[in-house]
Protein backbone atom coordinates (compact mmCIF):
# COMPACT_ATOMS: atom_id res chain seq x y z
CA UNK A 1 0.00 0.00 0.00
CA UNK A 2 1.44 3.54 -1.12
CA UNK A 3 2.16 5.82 1.83
CA UNK A 4 -1.02 8.54 0.44
CA UNK A 5 -2.95 5.38 0.64
CA UNK A 6 -1.96 4.78 4.36
CA UNK A 7 -2.62 8.44 5.34
CA UNK A 8 -5.92 8.46 3.59
CA UNK A 9 -6.98 5.38 5.85
CA UNK A 10 -5.76 6.79 9.01
CA UNK A 11 -7.51 10.06 8.21
CA UNK A 12 -10.99 8.22 6.66
CA UNK A 13 -11.16 4.72 8.79
CA UNK A 14 -13.80 2.62 7.11
CA UNK A 15 -16.60 2.92 9.42
CA UNK A 16 -17.02 -0.65 11.64
CA UNK A 17 -19.95 -1.50 13.12
CA UNK A 18 -21.28 -3.88 15.99
CA UNK A 19 -23.62 -6.21 13.90
CA UNK A 20 -24.17 -6.94 10.45
CA UNK A 21 -27.48 -5.27 9.64
CA UNK A 22 -29.46 -4.18 6.37
CA UNK A 23 -28.49 -0.25 5.57
CA UNK A 24 -30.94 1.36 7.73
CA UNK A 25 -31.82 -0.99 9.89
CA UNK A 26 -30.21 -0.59 13.73
CA UNK A 27 -28.06 -4.14 14.75
CA UNK A 28 -29.21 -6.20 16.41
CA UNK A 29 -27.56 -5.78 19.95
CA UNK A 30 -27.86 -2.38 19.62
CA UNK A 31 -31.91 -2.77 18.99
CA UNK A 32 -31.98 -5.08 22.04
CA UNK A 33 -30.10 -2.64 24.52
CA UNK A 34 -32.50 -0.01 23.25
CA UNK A 35 -35.27 -2.13 24.24
CA UNK A 36 -33.83 -3.16 27.82
CA UNK A 37 -32.85 0.18 28.59
CA UNK A 38 -36.31 1.22 27.42
CA UNK A 39 -37.96 -1.19 30.40
CA UNK A 40 -35.69 0.44 32.64
CA UNK A 41 -36.38 3.72 32.35
CA UNK A 42 -39.98 2.44 32.74
CA UNK A 43 -39.16 1.21 35.94
CA UNK A 44 -37.36 4.82 36.87
CA UNK A 45 -40.62 6.29 36.14
CA UNK A 46 -42.48 4.55 38.49
CA UNK A 47 -40.17 5.09 40.98
CA UNK A 48 -40.59 8.62 40.27
CA UNK A 49 -44.51 8.14 40.23
CA UNK A 50 -44.16 7.00 43.40
CA UNK A 51 -42.71 9.70 44.95
CA UNK A 52 -39.23 6.68 46.01
CA UNK A 53 -35.71 7.12 44.99
CA UNK A 54 -33.54 4.60 42.91
CA UNK A 55 -31.20 3.04 45.90
CA UNK A 56 -27.62 4.45 45.90
CA UNK A 57 -26.43 1.57 45.03
CA UNK A 58 -28.52 1.38 41.74
CA UNK A 59 -27.38 4.68 40.34
CA UNK A 60 -23.65 4.18 41.05
CA UNK A 61 -24.79 1.26 38.89
CA UNK A 62 -26.07 2.41 36.13
CA UNK A 63 -23.38 5.45 36.19
CA UNK A 64 -20.81 2.38 35.31
CA UNK A 65 -23.00 1.03 32.74
CA UNK A 66 -21.88 3.50 29.97
CA UNK A 67 -18.02 2.18 30.47
CA UNK A 68 -19.37 -1.49 29.01
CA UNK A 69 -19.47 -3.26 25.66
CA UNK A 70 -22.99 -3.33 24.09
CA UNK A 71 -23.54 -7.24 24.99
CA UNK A 72 -22.20 -6.35 28.78
CA UNK A 73 -24.44 -3.50 28.56
CA UNK A 74 -28.05 -5.45 27.92
CA UNK A 75 -26.73 -8.12 30.65
CA UNK A 76 -25.71 -5.67 33.63
CA UNK A 77 -29.01 -3.23 32.39
CA UNK A 78 -31.11 -6.43 32.37
CA UNK A 79 -29.74 -7.38 36.10
CA UNK A 80 -30.60 -3.81 37.58
CA UNK A 81 -34.21 -4.16 36.13
CA UNK A 82 -34.64 -7.41 37.85
CA UNK A 83 -33.23 -6.07 41.08
CA UNK A 84 -35.19 -2.99 40.88
CA UNK A 85 -38.36 -5.45 40.05
CA UNK A 86 -37.07 -7.04 43.89
CA UNK A 87 -36.45 -4.11 45.53
CA UNK A 88 -40.03 -3.03 44.66
CA UNK A 89 -41.54 -6.31 45.78
CA UNK A 90 -39.18 -6.37 49.04
CA UNK A 91 -40.72 -2.89 49.83
CA UNK A 92 -44.35 -3.38 49.39
CA UNK A 93 -46.72 -1.38 48.46
CA UNK A 94 -46.49 1.26 50.82
CA UNK A 95 -42.68 2.50 50.20
CA UNK A 96 -43.04 5.82 51.71
CA UNK A 97 -43.20 4.14 55.18
CA UNK A 98 -40.42 2.42 54.94
CA UNK A 99 -38.01 4.76 53.52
Amino acid sequence: MATDDKKRERLNPAPQTLDKSEPGEVPTAEKELSEVCARFADLCQYFSQQNMDLPPPFVDEVRLVSKLAVKDRIIKMKRLSQHLMEYLNDVGPNPQIRQ
